[in-house]
């Protein structure tokens, strides 16, 4: 998985998770990514500090005699450093409690069956019904390109979470 911090056209960013950069440029492409906030399809990748936390404790104690410790003083003119980010808001998070709970609720869960089950629907071997689940990068694209309707979720399957 990867999470790329994202904006839309109308300047919102956001981030979201992708099975892989080639799964993130194909549902891109499909206008199957979209703002949370305004639902824009013009979405672009921004720039994005990595998540990389060092060994140091973050709240080492001052030094009793008041020197700063051993890190460099950052050079003058340069930018602030960029805080890692904390995930979404507590507002976009509530939503996206109450999306989990609305899918897992009123769809059912077919697990790696998910591109197979799609496609049987889709082309009418199969009653349709709401489902979730999971595909390969590869299954989605492909069921992308033959214009079944599908979309990634936001948020891993409970079963998923440990």
């Amino acid at each position: 998985m990867i999470r790329y911090a994202l904006k839309c056209s109308r300047g919102h960013a956001f981030d979201s998770w992708f099975a892989s950069a080639e799964a993130f440029d194909s549902l891109r492409r499909a206008k199957q990514v979209s703002c949370p906030f305004c639902n824009d399809t013009d979405v672009s990748k921004s720039l994005m500090a990595p998540g990389v936390q060092s060994s140091r404790s973050k709240a080492a104690p001052p030094a009793a005699d008041g020197a700063a410790d051993n890190a460099p003083a950052p050079a003058p003119g340069a930018p602030a450093p960029v805080p890692a980010p904390s995930g979404p808001p507590p507002a976009l998070r509530e939503k996206l409690a109450a999306m989990r709970a609305e899918v897992e609720a009123n769809s059912e869960y077919v697990g790696l069956q998910f591109a197979s089950e799609a496609r049987a629907m889709h082309e009418g071997d199969m009653p349709h019904r709401p489902i979730y689940g999971e595909a390969k990068a590869e299954d989605a694209k492909k069921l992308l390109q033959d214009g079944v309707p599908v979309a990634p979720l936001p948020f891993v399957p409970t079963r998923k979470v440990n």
